[in-house]
């Protein structure tokens, strides 16, 4: 149920492409779960019949179904064909039903999206759009006859909108208001007025136009879509509250959805075609994928830039450049080999050579340093990084050649000096001593700040102490020894006797 209708433009010199639009018909996800009347048969009615006299919608009758394909149908002039969703005899649970288009390619539309509802357009829905082949959604336009109290936004008209917001999401009144069924069908969402503000309301500057789609943030995807989806959220309800004593009267009925619009190739096609179950575009100018949005093989993939409108009348084809010699294998002399990677579409160095790495061996490998005042066909572009191995993290530099040191007072551009307040010693250690704040006591000599040398007496980390310091005995301040008594019992068999010991006094000195 996909149509093309696009029209082919034969010219030289190259000029940007632009397939014809037409009226996209198109594969929808969701219209086989559409709710819709007569499974089981039922009895339906509406406003228009003076009597409420009851119709049937029976889905296994031809002649009585209202299936999903005739919102897509081509009808003889005064034959209206519509699907029809089930009534609302579930009141109050909301009667919803969701209609999702899906063409599996990006398409740009090129003027009103119109939905087109038999017995009355419903009292509020929503439009969606995606990009992403429906993964996600965002909202399009809110339609409702009371915007306030449908979406709490105010009621807007497209007209009303400017330069500056022209892609803004409104809330529409225009659509859901009942003036009878017969009367007012069309629900639109309106791109010919959106692109009127740029253009004119006859549409005749489109050189302006243009210039804003390319130049304005965001314009041109918003006109962009790869799938539509109409949430319709409340039917039409003919001007009065929901009467009870006769539900069958509510549902909804579209008997045609036109959706207008053109392949989006980037200006690289003037055919779009159906092949292998998608949309795919027919491209020029040396580019591929399905919407031209890269570059052949064997064509510089940076070269790739989408064609423009401009200037006028040709525009600009911005043609993909070949790679060749004269830059295909551009490695600066490091290599002379070179390999096309297709999924990425670029050519790449390989084996590069002198320390040298990257697409066109244009950087440096790890552990080494760009040499400023070397050309990068140089031999001698890439220096060693020779960081110290037990200073630094790892053998890597920055451009200047400066290594990364590891912490604890580490440092020098190959991290192989300390910071004041450090030694070295298979890395940095916090100085023992120096001649400023740790300075050696009692005549201590700091020794290359990693010890005191303490004279004889002392000790200490800094020789703060004696060396008899502590002790309950007297001490000698010039040789540090200690001096006491030491009581001896003469003869361990004396013990029970109740005379006293005698006892020996000796001088005891303690080195």
């Amino acid at each position: 149920m996909i149509g093309v209708c696009f029209f082919f433009y034969r010219r030289r010199p190259p000029r940007f492409c632009i397939p014809n639009r037409c009226l996209l018909f198109l594969k929808n996800k969701n219209t086989q779960r559409l709710i819709r009347a007569g499974e089981p048969p039922s009895p339906f009615t509406h406003d228009e019949n003076p009597y409420l006299c009851s119709d049937e919608c029976d889905a296994s009758n031809p002649d009585l179904a209202h299936p999903p394909k005739l919102m897509f149908d081509k009808e003889d002039e005064g034959l209206a064909t519509y699907w029809q969703s089930v009534t609302w005899s579930r009141y109050p649970k909301p009667l919803l039903a969701n209609i999702t288009l899906s063409w599996n390619k990006t398409i740009e539309l090129t003027d009103d999206v119109v939905l087109t509802f038999e017995y009355g357009r419903p009292t509020k829905m929503i439009l969606e759009k995606s990009l992403d082949n429906g993964r996600t959604w965002h909202p399009y336009q809110y339609y409702a006859d009371e915007c306030n109290e449908a979406f709490g936004m105010p009621a807007r008209k497209v007209r009303e909108l400017s330069t500056t917001n022209v892609n803004r999401v409104i809330c529409t009144e225009e659509y859901s208001r009942w003036v009878g069924s017969k009367k007012e069908k069309d629900v639109r969402f309106e791109v010919k007025d959106r692109f009127a503000i740029f253009a004119g309301p006859e549409l005749r500057n489109m050189d302006n136009l243009y210039t804003r789609l390319e130049s304005a943030k965001g314009l041109k995807d918003f006109f962009t879509v790869t799938d539509l989806r109409m949430r319709l959220l409340k039917p039409a309800l003919g001007g009065t509250y929901v009467q009870r004593e006769n539900l069958y009267k509510y549902f909804y009925a579209i008997s045609n959805i036109e959706v207008t619009g053109r392949c989006k190739c980037n200006l690289h096609a003037n055919q779009c075609i159906f092949k292998e179950g998608s949309l795919q575009c027919e491209c020029e100018h040396n580019t591929t994928g399905q919407d031209c949005g890269r570059c052949k093989k064997n064509f510089r993939s940076k070269s790739w830039r989408a064609g423009s409108y401009l200037p006028r009348p040709n525009g600009s084809p911005n043609v993909c450049k070949y790679g060749g010699n004269d830059g295909y294998c551009e490695c600066y002399g490091h290599s002379n080999r070179c390999s096309f990677i297709d999924f990425l579409n670029l050519v790449t160095c390989i084996s590069c050579k002198h320390n040298t790495r990257g697409q066109h061996c244009q950087y440096c490998r790890l552990g080494y340093f760009r040499n400023s005042s070397a050309e990068l066909d140089d031999e001698n572009v890439c220096v060693d990084c020779n960081c110290n191995r037990v200073g630094s993290l790892a053998n890597r530099c920055n451009e200047t050649g400066y290594c990364e040191c590891k912490d604890g007072g580490v440092t020098g551009p190959k991290c192989d000096d300390c910071l004041p307040g450090y030694y070295w010693r298979q890395g940095c250690l916090p100085n023992v001593c120096d001649d400023e704040l740790l300075i050696c006591q009692n005549g201590g000599t700091c020794y290359e700040n990693q010890r005191c040398l303490c004279p004889p007496g002392t000790k200490g980390l800094l020789c703060e102490q004696t060396k008899c310091e502590g002790e309950d005995t007297e001490c000698d301040s010039v040789s540090g020894t200690r001096t006491g008594c030491l009581l001896v019992l003469v003869g361990q068999a004396l013990k029970d006797s109740t005379e006293v010991p005698a006892l020996r006094r000796f001088s005891v000195g303690h080195s």
